[in-house]
């Protein structure tokens, strides 16, 4: 969690180096080396044995991946890093919520009372009862939705993807999907013209890096291990890591409204969370 704080400030800087499409394909790139070695200690149940909708799955998470970092890009170079990551944080477990909710068609009014509570944290992060709802069509705006969109249902589906394939593997191959489709966009004159053998793009990038080799690896792995509403609690401590990197990183202020909305937000988390549910 403490790499995912730091990841948001972090992108926002390295996007002055290269555009979206390299950076998402550099990201994974890294993630899938860094990850591979992992696959000698791990030889259970290897992607040759296992079936068709274990695979679809992770074609289309890896596709979401590519998507999701794609979305997470352009959120960190058009708006506000630490607002983007508490707006993200603190909402896609709700919307984790809400997909498990529909495939089981069980939900209540505490659960409506619950996800009232993220939804108007959300709201109030984005300042839209100041700005009106139309800013919600803003472009930093429109994709720290997508984000928290995208990552809700991914979280869903990797808890279920993971029941016929060892976490490490499903992890690489992920990896390696998404690293497939981003290579399609990527320039690969800019990233050898580019100056981003300095210390300020090294470090930064780094920092993104270890957000996914360590950080998302880690939460791949939990949301199998202890279910997608569950593992998405454990994101809560990231608004506040991320807050203060961006504070003192790029010099954000840190604003009341997304305090208070990252408060409410993480309140709707907790009530969720006393309620126990499996995917389907």
């Amino acid at each position: 969690m403490i790499t995912w704080g730091s990841a948001w400030p972090s992108a926002k800087i390295i996007n002055s180096y290269l555009d979206y499409n390299n950076l998402v394909f550099l990201r994974f790139f890294t993630a899938l080396v860094t990850m591979l070695p992992f696959l000698f200690v791990d030889k259970k149940n290897s992607p040759i044995s296992i079936n068709i909708t274990t695979y679809l799955n992770i074609i289309f998470v890896g596709f979401l991946f590519f998507l999701y970092n794609q979305s997470f890009f352009i959120a960190t170079d058009v708006g506000n890093a630490g607002k983007g990551a508490v707006f993200v944080t603190t909402t896609n477990p709700i919307v984790t919520f809400l997909i498990i909710s529909f495939f089981r068609k069980n939900i209540n009014y505490y659960d409506l009372f619950s996800i009232m509570f993220g939804i108007v944290g959300g709201l109030i992060v984005l300042d839209v009862f100041s700005l009106g709802f139309f800013s919600l069509n803003l472009k930093e705006n429109t994709y720290f939705v997508y984000c928290s969109l995208i990552w809700g249902l991914m979280t869903v589906l990797m808890a279920k993807g993971q029941e016929k394939i060892s976490p490490i593997y499903y992890i690489v191959v992920t990896y390696f999907i998404a690293t497939v489709i981003s290579f399609v966009f990527t320039d690969f004159d800019k990233i050898i013209n580019s100056n981003i053998l300095n210390y300020e793009f090294i470090l930064h990038f780094f920092i993104v890096s270890c957000a996914m080799s360590i950080g998302t690896s880690i939460y791949i792995f939990s949301s199998h291990k202890l279910g997608p509403v569950n593992s998405s609690v454990f994101i809560f401590s990231v608004p506040f890591i991320a807050m203060i990197a961006a504070n003192i990183v790029l010099n954000e202020k840190i604003e009341t409204n997304v305090v208070i909305g990252g408060i409410l937000s993480i309140v709707s988390i907790i009530l969720i969370n006393k309620k126990k549910y499996n995917i389907f």
